[in-house]
């Protein structure tokens, strides 16, 4: 059977036995390689605590604990057989992300996608060891756009396993890594939109991700610029981004709404959902003020848009109407009160309320009118 080493003699980067164990400002121990690895990797944060370490940390032999494992070593070594194949298959993993470093190859990056996908204990492995920085590093850099991808799919799955994955890839700078590859080339950019969404989900994070210099900037450029699946993560993005209020008005101040109203008129219903929560802002209803056709592109998607998207559809209107007579006569003109009408006794009571108080809106408008 294979030697069964106490858990105190293991790195808890490298979860390898420690062969030269030092001993970080923290208190923790780690094994020297696996440690100095992770400092330079750029890391100023104990990997086991996430507590701040000083600029230069110094790294002190823990000579004490390198004697007990050098002498546990010869007693059991003896009564091990030779690692056999399916053994040296599960180091595999640990091998992998304690070689991982920057710059990568392909083959390595595409060997740690692999096994993110398909193992949570895998993913938890690269999130205590250090990994996870180097897959930031390389999604930050533009030189070489398929080791970019292939880090944006990994740290995207890495995302996936909860709250204090999301709240932890934040802290660790995934934020920064993401921002960058907005302006890297299509399929980058979209996964690096799609990042921000499933990080966004953590109401923390919605906060940390609008503080950014350059994130909703670099969505609401993708939202103008893109291809189509570039636009539709880019609108998911600042969707979820949107549900934080602050967020709405710096994607007013980041120039996305004139790019909303497009993509909705082409028709895409999470531009309109975006809208629905930009008028929310009084700096939002101004913007749209501004422009011509969304009461056209809204009351389009009255008449043949789904159920979500007609009810958001009602919502942006309603803010818009209620605030200026303008937007009202425009509603009315577009036929926009007609179409209320069928929609009162809707099952969905979202949009029945909504229309209700649409068409309340749009009759108070057209008495005033006739007065």
């Amino acid at each position: 059977m294979e030697v069964e080493f106490p858990d105190d003699f293991r790195c808890p980067i490298s979860l390898e036995v420690m062969t030269d164990p030092v001993i970080l400002s923290s208190g923790h121990t780690f094994d020297r390689a696996s440690i100095q690895r992770w400092l330079d990797s750029g890391n100023r944060t104990c990997p086991v605590t996430k507590l701040p370490l000083p600029p230069s940390p110094s790294l002190i032999p823990n000579h004490a604990l390198r004697s007990l494992i050098s002498h546990f070593t010869p007693n059991l070594s003896s009564k091990s057989p030779p690692c056999s194949s399916s053994s040296s298959s599960s180091s595999f993993p640990r091998e992998l992300v304690s070689s991982l470093s920057f710059p990568s190859d392909p083959d390595s990056l595409a060997a740690v996608l692999r096994l993110v996908k398909r193992s949570a204990a895998f993913r938890r492995l690269v999130a205590d060891s250090g990994a996870t920085a180097v897959l930031l590093r390389h999604a930050a850099a533009r030189g070489c756009p398929d080791l970019q991808e292939l880090s944006l799919r990994a740290i995207l799955h890495l995302t996936l396993d909860g709250d204090d994955a999301r709240v932890a890839l934040v802290a660790e700078g995934a934020v920064d890594a993401a921002a960058a590859a907005l302006n890297s080339g299509c399929a980058a950019a979209a996964l690096a939109a799609t990042t921000l969404t499933s990080l966004a989900t953590v109401e923390v994070n919605k906060c940390t991700i609008g503080a950014h210099p350059t994130a909703i900037a670099g969505l609401a450029a993708l939202l103008r610029e893109g291809g189509g699946r570039e636009r539709r993560e880019a609108a998911t993005a600042l969707y979820e981004l949107c549900k934080f209020p602050e967020n709405r008005r710096r994607t007013v101040a980041a120039g996305a709404v004139p790019a909303l109203v497009e993509f909705a008129g082409a028709g895409s219903e999470r531009a309109v959902q975006v809208l629905g929560l930009v008028a929310k802002c009084q700096e939002g209803r101004q913007e749209i003020r501004k422009l011509d056709g969304f009461v056209r592109v809204l009351t389009a998607v009255l008449r043949v848009g789904s159920s979500r998207g007609v009810e958001h559809a009602l919502l942006a209107l309603n803010l818009m109407c209620s605030d200026n007579k303008d937007m009202a006569l425009q509603a009315i003109k577009e036929g926009a009160l007609d179409l209320c009408l069928p929609l009162l006794g809707h099952e969905n009571g979202k949009i029945g309320k909504n229309a209700v108080t649409l068409a309340r809106t749009l009759q108070k408008t057209q008495l005033g009118c006739s007065v």
